[in-house]
This record gives structure tokens, C-alpha cells and sequence, in this order.
């Protein structure tokens, strides 16, 4: 679901039902993990975690998926690829590649993600929202 207010528009996660006790553990729940995007910012919350960066620094953004469930849900990190994940379903995602690695997993900022997959429940309409924000294709 999306919905916007003020120039932002919100893109909430897709949870499965399954994951839910996990992910409140964690501190993630359906109050706690969303998408804001406008013009100028993208910025996505999940509990405790939050990504914010101008959409200038969006280089490319793309469906991926369906994920295992080690792979997908949670916050987490790839040491393959330096990605950071934030994880409702093993569905699939939206992964927003940035120009330069931004702060997300690691609140000291040591530790820098070239990008972020978000499993939202809207994922065609994300994925576009964020092209025309980021004046993609």
C-alpha cells in the first residue's frame, strides 16, 4: 500500500504472517517500517534502522527476488555485494543502487552500503516512483 501526504509519498512493507514475532524481537512491525519518498529524499525506516539520502544519489533501481528466508528477512547485510536488506517477505524486493555508499545497518557509519533492498508491498509502483524521482531511464 502507498499513500502520500506534503510532496511524500509512503510505501509500506509486505509482511508475512509467519515472520512477524521475528521481526517485533527486532523491533520491526508494521508501525515501525516504512518508505518515504519525495523529490528531494528517500528515506526507509525499519525499527531501529533508517536509510536517508538525496534521490540525486540513486544510480539504479531494479525488482529482485523471490528470496530463502536467511537471505531475506531481518535487517541485514551481504558480504557478497555490501548490500544491507530490510526484510518483511520472501516474495521479492526493490533494490535501489546508490552513486555513493550511505549509512544504513552500522549507526557509526563506519561500515557504508552501495545499496538497499526494501521488500515493500507496492514493489511496481516503488520501483517506478523512485525512477521518476531519481529521473531514471
Amino acid at each position: 500500500m502507498r499513500y502520500g501526504y506534503g510532496g511524500v509519498v509512503r510505501f509500506e512493507f509486505s509482511f508475512e504472517k509467519k515472520y512477524l514475532p521475528a521481526l517485533a524481537a527486532i523491533g520491526v512491525s508494521p508501525l515501525t517500517a516504512k518508505v518515504d519518498l519525495s523529490e528531494k529524499t528517500l528515506d526507509a525506516r525499519f525499527g531501529p534502522w533508517r536509510c536517508r539520502t538525496s534521490v540525486r544519489n540513486i544510480k539504479c533501481v531494479q525488482r529482485t527476488g523471490p528470496y530463502t528466508a536467511l537471505r531475506a528477512i531481518g535487517a541485514r547485510g551481504s558480504f557478497a555485494d555490501r548490500g544491507a536488506t530490510f526484510g518483511t517477505t520472501t516474495v521479492g524486493g526493490v533494490c535501489v543502487e546508490f552513486k555513493q555508499p550511505v549509512k544504513i545497518l552500522d549507526p557509526s557509519g563506519i561500515i557504508l552500503h552501495p545499496g538497499l533492498t526494501l521488500t515493500v508491498a507496492d514493489l511496481d509502483g516503488f520501483e517506478q516512483a523512485v525512477r521518476d524521482a531519481a529521473g531514471l531511464d
